[in-house]
Order: C-alpha cells, then sequence, then structure tokens
C-alpha cells in the first residue's frame, strides 16, 4: 500500500490540475479511505447497485467550509482490486495506484467517463497528471 504522502502527492497533483488552489496548505478536505473487496463490494451494492468490489467509489462532500476550504470528499480505494488490475494489465502497483487516486478526485471534480466525448477528456486530463507525476500514459 502506498503511504499517506503518496496518495496526497498523487491527489495533490489532480487538484492543482484542476485548478484548486487556495492560500491555506490543504486547498481541499479529501479522505482516502482504503478497504477490502468485502467492504468494496458492500459499498458498490448500495451506492452503485452493482454486486462485485470496484478499484474505487468517490463519494461528494459538503462543498464549501467555514475555513474558506472545500470539502472534496471521500474516496474508497479497494486495494485487492487495484492489486488484481496492476497484475492483469501488467503496470507497476504504484503507476496503477496513482491512476486510481487520480481517476477518483477528478469524479470528485465533475469529470465523469459516461458517453465517449466525456470519457476521452477525462482520459487526456489523467494523462497529463500522471506524466507530471513521472508516470506513462495508463491509457496506451
Amino acid at each position: 500500500m502506498p503511504t499517506r504522502a503518496a496518495l496526497a502527492t498523487w491527489a495533490g497533483a489532480a487538484l492543482r490540475a484542476a485548478g484548486l488552489r487556495h492560500a491555506s496548505p490543504q486547498p481541499a478536505r479529501l479522505s482516502i479511505r482504503v478497504v477490502g473487496a468485502a467492504t468494496s463490494r458492500t459499498l458498490n451494492a448500495r451506492y452503485r447497485h452493482k454486486e462485485r468490489p470496484t478499484n474505487v467509489l468517490s463519494f461528494a462532500g459538503a462543498g464549501a467550509l467555514p475555513d474558506g476550504r472545500r470539502d472534496l470528499g471521500e474516496l474508497v480505494v479497494c486495494a485487492p482490486v487495484l492489486a488484481r488490475e496492476a497484475r492483469a494489465q501488467g503496470k507497476p502497483r504504484p503507476a496503477h495506484w496513482a491512476h486510481i487516486v487520480v481517476h477518483g478526485v477528478l469524479h470528485l471534480l465533475g469529470y465523469d467517463h459516461e458517453r465517449p466525448r466525456e470519457a476521452r477528456r477525462m482520459e487526456r486530463r489523467e494523462a497529463q497528471i500522471l506524466g507530471s507525476l513521472g508516470f506513462s500514459d495508463p491509457y496506451h
């Protein structure tokens, strides 16, 4: 599992790329919760009506906080699913973790991939952010 610092670096890169800046050293509040397959399956069934674990779920936050920051929300990342996907795709685990964290943050910022045009826009942004972190394009 990545360190807290690595998770913060990856999430921070996505926030900066989206233009989320603030005078505070923490422009937004974001929680990242790492879970097992059973918890991921339960949450995915409850909120997305899919009876299987998934790599990441994004839950929107409350928005503006009294201190001027933004409560972005929570990412729930399933470590076993990420490990399995990284192996199956022949990717280094840190690269896949970075991709999924960036992907989840972009969902919280309003990006989606339900339609082809949205998917291309999101994938381009992910590749750009991951490139700035030294990772290769996860889609090529």
